[in-house]
């Protein structure tokens, strides 16, 4: 009798500690699934800080008299890229099983089929964060548009161009390799974006910097003429805004609150600015004799576009010489940009496109995944989204361009697009009689 009792206790004390440890343990997925949740969100909040910066750079390094036309590409795009991102590019961008070139789940943003909280993306964030966070990163690729082909592009023609690029052309390079497709499964490396999200936006810059060609009077009997921007101390702010939103732009990329990663991903992106900013300093002395600080600041800027895409498989050391080397190079191809008449307001391709190849390539040179056979697949990567992101990216513009056409009157940009196109100036001084 007694043994009976033992054996029917301790099968009632066996199933307890059953029942307690699984409560256990999905309690300890709900708390891990909240940490990582929010970490996603607070990354997201920074990553659209980043706008906020883009402005800043874009309206400090341009003329006054185009400042809030800057302003409205730069608030307007924003919500045309969200839009367009949501309605059908997040699901051409993640469609699931698909060919690996191109996949459509379907329209517009939805649970999926069977959908838990736990289950979604090994139980690290819910499905509304992944599209939020997602989205903001596909406005980050609009905006390097923005300041290449700033102070003479039709502002409708540019909206058009941005519902494009990050609706379909984003999307569908970004399946290549977030989306499970044909480069991941080559084993292309591009964490946060060098590539993804810079160079693809970088590639459509130089497009439209093409077919829309320079502003009037920026070359003149092969020289080049500075146009001064409005607000040194605006485009200051801008690029700390940018720094400030990478910590989330990366940081977040980790896609959990994995404390070592975040960490260590944290300390590279930060070494790699800095190192950046060293960079554009030595670079612009170089060739201009004096401290340039247009350069320090692009400097900054391309030292993080460089380490973007190795951020979490680089040392402290590694982050601090790819930085560098970035910071240096990006002046160089700023001042190439201008023997070749092309354009550029703020520096974008420099930065975005030639930092962006730069810093996708160092994955197959330094880091832990270090090799030639690496090497080969990071230039392929490189080759395949230049490709396609130039190639249609241009298409879309010289079509803009004989049909509705893509750049404002002469007339219009000699005097600026402020009045002309919205009534009001950005920068107005009155007197007292």
């Amino acid at each position: 009798m007694f043994s009976s009792i033992h054996l029917i206790a301790d099968a009632t004390l066996a199933t307890t500690e059953a029942v307690t440890q699984a409560v256990t343990a999905e309690q300890l997925q709900t708390i891990s699934l909240t940490t990582s949740n929010v970490w996603m969100l607070v990354c997201t909040m920074l990553v659209f800080i980043m706008a906020l910066g883009f402005a800043c750079v874009e309206a400090g390094f341009t003329q006054a008299k185009n400042t809030v036309n800057i302003l409205f590409k730069n608030s307007v795009d924003l919500s045309v890229g969200i839009i367009s991102y949501a309605w059908f590019g997040f699901n051409l961008m993640y469609p699931g099983e698909f060919n690996g070139i191109f996949g459509f789940k379907e329209w517009g943003i939805q649970l999926p089929t069977d959908y838990t909280s736990l289950g979604y993306a090994g139980g690290a964030y819910t499905y509304w964060t992944d599209f939020l966070f997602q989205a903001m990163f596909a406005a980050t690729c609009a905006t390097i548009v923005s300041g290449a082909v700033a102070e003479r592009i039709k502002i409708t023609s540019y909206f058009i161009f941005t519902f494009f690029l990050v609706g379909l052309i984003y999307p569908v390079l970004g399946s290549w390799h977030w989306g499970g497709g044909w480069l991941s499964q080559m084993g292309f490396y591009d964490f946060a974006g060098s590539t993804v999200v810079h160079s693809v936006g970088g590639w459509a810059a130089l497009a439209g910097i093409i077919a829309i060609g320079p502003r009037i009077g920026k070359y003149v009997n092969g020289k080049v003429v500075d146009k001064p921007g409005s607000s040194v101390p605006l485009a200051v702010i801008g690029v700390f805004l940018l720094w400030f939103g990478w910590f989330g732009f990366n940081g977040g990329s980790v896609l959990s609150a994995d404390a070592e990663s975040i960490s260590l991903v944290l300390v590279t992106t930060t070494l790699a600015a800095a190192a950046g900013a060293i960079g554009g300093w030595v670079g612009g002395y170089i060739l201009f004799k004096r401290y340039d600080l247009g350069m320090v600041l692009n400097g900054i800027l391309a030292g993080l576009v460089g380490i973007t895409a190795g951020a979490d498989k680089m040392s402290p050391n590694e982050a601090i010489l790819i930085g560098l080397f970035c910071g240096i190079i990006v002046v160089f191809s700023a001042v190439t940009m201008d023997k070749f008449k092309l354009d550029d307001c703020v520096g974008a391709v420099s930065v975005h496109l030639t930092c962006g190849i730069v810093g996708t390539l160092a994955v197959g040179v330094l880091g832990e995944l270090a090799s030639w056979s690496q090497f080969v697949t990071q230039l392929t990567g490189v080759a395949a989204y230049g490709a396609v992101a130039f190639s249609a990216s241009l298409a879309i513009f010289y079509g803009l361009k004989f049909t509705v056409g893509v750049r404002v009157s002469e007339e219009h940009e000699s005097e600026g697009l402020d009045s002309h196109e919205h009534g009001i100036r950005g920068y107005t001084i009155t007197y007292d009689n």
